[in-house]
């Protein structure tokens, strides 16, 4: 077995390290605090051929790994969570319903232009009454001469409102089959079109530079050829793509965990108590070890889960599982390393602060965690169903 990661993929982490290290960490907090959404991050970004990793060439993107995406993510999300967490759902869940299911012309036309970082994405799932009942969706699409009318309000989505947003990916219902199943479809709404409006960006608790808003769709007309994929295939659809989506949180819980250990380590080491470092406590010293140790552990369930995933080989339990783990360990960590940086790291100066209001989006984020353990429950009750057949 070997742990090492390939030479070209090391190298690709080092050099986001060192873009993060000059082009975001310093204008991170600043961000933060006036909830600017960083445009010339992005494009920059785009620049380096970072925003279509997991799209083919043929489109504009770079054609990268699932490991090579992990590997990028842990050092966008430890330099900021809000940069890390727009690129991924742009990277992930905007753009590869389009990748999976559209036609040549549909990804000639949308994908290509957010795979070469022209623009970003954003997908449409979550709505007022549906969040983890992803089946529970109202908007609707009714289809007219030409095209279909779409109608209904999405909530909580990412990217839709920036001054470089294309457009939007999402999930409507489109009627009932004769044994009263709902129908869904995924239709693209570019920016602009009539009856699409954005609300304004909502406040949250953490990822501040994040653009996040709800979208309102009033009897919004688009043409038949925005229909992404089948006609009743749309739920599907997004669920086949939520694997890879379950991946890079987990690798974002992972990049805020490997945060929180850096800072607590650097606060230990500098702060001087009763004349010695807090690092020479027991009581700190355990906290960083209990902090470096679930850091590791996470860090490989995350990997092993995207290198099953490059492997072609069945990963959805292990994607449930590594973000369960990883985004309670990056919560853990974060508590940790305030309690380790004491007063300092309450006030909203510290960098610290940042990463612990970020932490908890990750638990609830592209399904909840409570979810995430009916999907590995089922997956091992399965497991053991199919073991005593045989």
């Amino acid at each position: 077995m070997d742990f090492d990661l390939p030479e070209e993929t090391r190298d690709l982490q080092d050099m986001v390290r060192e873009f993060a290290a000059k082009e975001i960490s310093p204008n991170a907090a600043r961000w933060s605090e006036n909830e600017e959404f960083p445009t010339p991050v992005f494009t920059k970004l785009g620049e380096l051929g970072l925003m279509g990793m997991l799209v083919p060439e043929e489109y504009g993107g770079a054609g990268s790994d699932m490991v090579s995406y992990v590997a990028v993510m842990e050092e966008l999300g430890a330099a900021d969570q809000s940069v890390a967490s727009s690129w991924n759902a742009h990277s992930t869940i905007a753009t590869l319903p389009l990748l999976a299911y559209g036609t040549e012309e549909q990804k000639r036309r949308w994908l290509a232009p957010l795979a070469r970082g022209e623009a970003l994405g954003a997908f449409g799932l979550t709505e007022p009454g549906a969040g983890s009942d992803a089946a529970g969706i109202t908007t609707t699409a009714r289809r007219t001469d030409g095209g279909w009318v779409i109608n209904g309000t999405k909530m909580f989505i990412t990217n839709a409102g920036t001054d470089i947003s294309q457009g939007v990916t999402l999930l409507a219902t489109t009627g009932r089959d004769e044994d009263g199943r709902k129908r869904f479809a995924t239709f693209y709404v570019p920016t602009g079109t009539p009856g699409y409006t954005c609300g304004a960006r909502l406040r949250k608790l953490g990822w501040h530079a994040m653009d996040t808003r709800e979208l309102v769709f009033a009897d919004c007309f688009v043409p038949d050829g925005h229909l992404v994929g089948e006609e009743g295939g749309g739920l599907r659809q997004f669920l086949s793509v939520l694997d890879k989506g379950r991946i890079s949180v987990a690798a974002l819980g992972l990049s805020l965990a490997k945060a929180a250990l850096a800072l607590a380590l650097k606060h230990a080491t500098e702060r001087h108590q009763f004349g010695r470092p807090l690092s020479a406590f027991q009581a700190v010293a355990h906290k960083i070890a209990d902090i470096g140790t679930e850091f590791e552990a996470a860090r490989w369930m995350v990997y092993r889960a995207a290198w099953l995933a490059d492997r072609g080989r069945p990963y959805g339990t292990e994607a449930a599982m590594a973000k369960l783990y990883a985004s309670e360990v990056a919560n853990r960590a974060a508590s940790q390393a305030v309690q380790i940086h004491g007063g300092y790291g309450y006030v909203r100066e510290s960098e610290i602060s940042r990463f612990y209001a970020d932490a908890k989006i990750l638990e609830i984020g592209e399904g909840t965690n409570e979810i995430q353990r009916d999907v590995i429950a089922r997956a091992l009750v399965k497991q053991v169903g199919a073991v005593r057949q045989v």
